[in-house]
């Protein structure tokens, strides 16, 4: 694992889309086509601006898939990561050879069926990941499940994440925030060539520290992160000062 830490989220997503935007072309020059998989988020807005203004990449080659969505959340909602995606992402690159939404709404377990059957056909060449105030990596919360190699699983929501999702303005209340979600495992999102994460903001130092200065652990599920061979996080000064502080 790669750290950057950079001075404002504003050049931390800079950075990181940059990053990301090579990886995708590339792979577009080596094979044709790159697969990715995009978060959603307030973390990843600058990552997400930085990618679509690179006027050099083929779109029409790319394919993508996204790591989450609450169950039984309409579309419509202001929370809902397909509408995130289709608002912020796919309106912009509207040529994208494929992209393969989680359906919420539709019945769980079939629609991890449905994505498991997709991903598998396409090696996924970069993952733009964010993680949680409570260590999260996607809605792998902790403890998360290290061990299941199904791509997508049906996951329940602990009560730090619920309050993330609330504080973030996704919801009005925690009892408004869903309990269960779809989530891109853990395992799958290891398998990812690249990985490159992007993690602004001081509420997240904790789970930055932890992650990355203690033992890999399900209770800190973004500490799996240590163990790929080409992830880097993109931090910035307020996420990266506890865990500067660690280190010095």
């Amino acid at each position: 694992m790669e750290i950057k830490i950079t001075d404002n989220p504003v050049q931390l997503g800079s950075e990181a889309g940059a990053h990301g935007a090579q990886i995708i072309k590339d792979n577009i020059e080596q094979k044709g086509v790159a697969n990715i998989i995009m978060a959603t988020g307030t973390s990843q807005f600058e990552t997400l601006k930085t990618l679509i203004e690179d006027k050099d990449i083929d779109w029409s080659k790319v394919v993508m898939f996204h790591l989450d969505e609450y169950i039984g959340l309409p579309i419509t909602h202001k929370a809902s990561f397909r509408k995130y995606l289709k608002e912020r992402f796919l309106s912009q690159v509207p040529d994208l050879q494929a992209y393969y939404l989680i359906d919420g709404e539709k019945d769980p377990q079939e629609e991890c069926d449905r994505l498991n059957k997709l991903i598998k056909q396409h090696p996924i060449d970069v993952a733009f990941v964010g993680i949680g105030e409570n260590g999260h990596l996607a809605f792998n919360d902790p403890p998360a499940d290290f061990e299941t190699t199904d791509p997508y699983i049906v996951v329940e929501l602990d009560a730090a994440c619920r309050a993330q999702q609330m504080g973030e303005g996704w919801f009005p209340s925690i009892e408004d925030v869903p309990e269960r979600a779809i989530s891109m495992s853990v395992h799958q999102i290891m398998t990812s060539d690249v990985i490159i994460s992007s993690v602004p903001d001081e509420r997240k130092a904790e789970a930055v520290v932890n992650a990355l200065t203690g033992e890999v652990t399900p209770d800190v599920p973004a500490s799996i992160l240590q163990n790929h061979k080409n992830c880097t996080m993109y931090l910035d000064e307020d996420s990266a000062s506890l865990y500067k502080k660690e280190v010095n």
